[in-house]
């Protein structure tokens, strides 16, 4: 078949060989998560995955449908000496040296694998809904998963303690470290405002810092969602972007931004440099005389805004990204004492495991049961 490719048309994907032929199961596959309303960034998310498993199937000299529990196995085997050619998003150390003493190639994440694995299990779960599985099981294996069910907390059945649902695992997967989110310093984030010369800019940072919006959700941003009387922006599902800038997720969700600087800041923006000849319902957009002026501002635009300030101020890191304002701002609510749930409404999390990462990095019980210790130690 020849080494396969990942193939754009516009918002669809497609998996196919060198010469150009596609493999009809995984467009099946790829229109079944079309149907289902799947974003272009998971549609693309699965198709490289897959891309990955028809490579191992090459090199086994095997099909898909010769895939048994032992060989995925042999499947996880071979993602962990894959290596990442992928062009990195940000700035990554590389520690690994090679014999002679050459960078080599970063290998695949953790948290890469494991996504990889989980697109074969729902590839074969496709095949078996859609009658294309001889066998009845799917070969990568599930077992039930002890840890999570005793930790109470973590884990609610479907219909609460009356169903007979058990939390469940992928038998083949890596551990992957739990990494906490790394707040920016308020130091870092005052010389960045400052340097933000920009009204858009600062108007964009803002919303990301003190209400937490994601970049996409900035750059998603109507006209009409900001309500500056009732001192809050509405965060709406949509997919009318032209530069391919989504929201997160389907569910809608109010931001309330009661720090006044937040709202004058966009207020500034629109009365005084906002293009005004357009008809954009677009928030921000591009500026100066350019041939892009008016046009609604790209995630790589904003990345590399963001990323030009903070090599001019000596302040690139590899974690310091436009997200890590918004773990800036999940931090600091936290820390200044606002509920779980709450924080988890507020950031539009459909997790609660996603909000609890804060609450590793700043627990205030343990702080004041630590200088509890410490003064009962000097008694």
């Amino acid at each position: 078949m020849g080494r396969v490719r990942v193939r754009r048309a516009g918002d669809t994907y497609e998996l196919g060989s060198e010469l150009g032929e596609p493999l009809a199961v995984v467009s099946g596959f790829l229109a079944y998560l079309r149907a289902r309303g799947c974003s272009p960034n998971t549609q693309a998310a699965y198709a490289y995955d897959l891309a990955h498993f028809f490579r191992f199937l090459d090199t086994e000299c095997i099909s898909y449908q010769e895939v048994t529990p032992p060989r995925a196995l042999r499947l996880l085997m071979y993602l962990r000496a894959v290596p990442n050619r992928s062009r990195a998003r940000r700035l990554r150390l590389v520690p690994v040296v090679s014999a002679r003493h050459e960078p080599a190639a970063p290998a695949l994440a953790p948290s890469t694998i494991n996504h990889i694995v989980s697109t074969v299990s729902a590839f074969y779960e496709y095949l078996i809904l859609a009658g294309q599985w001889a066998n009845i099981d799917n070969p990568i294996v599930t077992v039930p998963d002890h840890e999570r069910a005793r930790v109470s907390d973590r884990y609610r059945p479907f219909m609460g303690y009356a169903s007979r649902q058990r939390p469940i695992r992928r038998a083949v997967r890596v551990k992957t470290p739990q990494l906490l989110p790394r707040p920016l310093s308020d130091g870092m984030v005052q010389q960045l405002l400052d340097a933000l010369r920009r009204r858009r800019d600062r108007a964009m940072a803002l919303l990301m810092l003190k209400g937490g919006l994601r970049p996409g959700e900035v750059l998603s941003l109507h006209l009409e969602d900001v309500h500056y009387g009732r001192k809050r922006v509405f965060i709406r599902y949509r997919t009318d972007h032209p530069k391919g800038a989504r929201t997160k997720g389907r569910t809608e969700r109010v931001v309330d931004l009661l720090e006044p600087e937040v709202l004058l800041a966009v207020s500034d923006y629109v009365a005084n440099e906002r293009p005004r000849d357009t008809g954009s319902v677009h928030l921000f957009l591009v500026g100066g005389n350019g041939q892009r002026r008016a046009e609604p501002l790209s995630y790589q635009a904003l990345r590399r805004m963001f990323t030009r300030r903070l090599e001019t101020l000596g302040l690139r890191e590899p974690w310091v990204t436009p997200h890590s304002l918004r773990h800036t701002h999940a931090t600091k609510m936290w820390e200044g004492g606002m509920r779980e749930l709450s924080l988890q409404k507020r950031l539009g999390h459909a997790s609660p495991e996603s909000t609890r990462r804060y609450t590793r990095v700043s627990d205030a019980v343990v702080v004041a049961e630590y200088l509890r210790a410490i003064r009962g130690a000097q008694q």
